[in-house]
């Protein structure tokens, strides 16, 4: 019986991420191509291998390759052969690609305070407070 009772909940919240994801802010640069994910993970790991950034974002290497091309070409990562194994190619944000990744963490930041701030303070507390208890039971899973 209490299995229903969540799984009746699990529908809803299904078709709550639907109806936000189909909203008509979205906030994903879609001139990057996918790139944004790509910039934030090497702002996080500098000097990582395509293969690395591919596995760690969850997208085939061919993409991978793609996005790679798209950022380079604008000026935001630079590739190196390594020098101890000229085998592997370094990826590495440049002086642009560190201000795209800051620009989209303000704008990120922004967003969700707008957000939160629509759904006033006390259920914005709510929000937050669940969300920080999802992450912990899904750390614990």
């Amino acid at each position: 019986m209490m299995l229903a009772i969540f799984t009746k909940l699990a529908e809803e919240l299904t078709q709550n991420m639907v109806k936000f994801h189909q909203g008509k802010h979205r906030h994903d640069h879609d001139d990057l191509k996918g790139g944004s994910f790509v910039l934030y993970y090497l702002s996080r790991h500098e000097g990582a291998v395509p293969t690395e950034i591919s596995d760690a974002i969850g997208v085939s290497t061919a993409r991978m390759a793609a996005a790679l091309n798209n950022l380079e070409e604008k000026g935001f990562i630079t590739r190196e052969i390594d020098k101890e194994d000229r085998r592997k190619i370094i990826v590495k944000l440049t002086v642009a690609g560190h201000g795209v990744v800051e620009q989209q963490a303000k704008d990120r930041l922004n967003h969700f305070a707008v957000m939160l701030e629509k759904l006033g303070e006390h259920d914005a507390r709510e929000y937050v407070r669940i969300m920080g208890r999802l992450a912990e039971v899904k750390r614990n899973d």
